[in-house]
């Protein structure tokens, strides 16, 4: 059954950046969330099912795996809200769908750092591999 640290590790992944575009010249960077993507110069928003809903038209493949990455997200705090609601989840089953999530992620990363004077930074990689590891590491007990 997940603790308190295990749904803190789990919410904060909304908070990090899961990959930062980064653009040649003096163009600032732009961050992919869980929610949304954020530019900054403009500052604009644009929630996840915008993007799904309204702007997938005509974009590269490689850029799905943001979704497919938030899907397998929203799986592991299912598993883990189900199985605190039973009182018995099999943690490797959400470190799984964090895992997966994370190579999703550096899908992301590597599909926009193939660009000309683009780099993407896979930060949600690692903090879903991360949380992955720490809340759902093999415990005595």
């Amino acid at each position: 059954m997940p603790d308190r640290s295990s749904w803190l590790g789990m919410l904060a992944l909304l908070a990090v950046p899961w990959s930062v575009q980064t653009f040649a010249g003096t163009r600032p960077p732009g961050f992919v969330f869980a929610w949304g993507l954020v530019n900054v110069d403009p500052f604009s928003v644009t929630f996840i099912w915008d993007f799904l809903f309204r702007y997938t038209m005509g974009l590269p493949d490689y850029i799905l795996a943001w979704p497919l990455s938030v899907g397998c997200y929203l799986l592991a705090l299912t598993s883990a809200a189900g199985g605190d609601a039973v009182g018995r989840e099999d943690p490797r089953l959400t470190a799984g769908l964090l895992a997966a999530a994370g190579v999703a992620q550096l899908t992301l990363a590597r599909g926009f750092s193939v660009q000309p004077d683009r780099a993407g930074w896979p930060l949600g990689t690692l903090a879903c591999w991360l949380v992955a590891w720490w809340v759902y590491r093999r415990r005595d007990a």
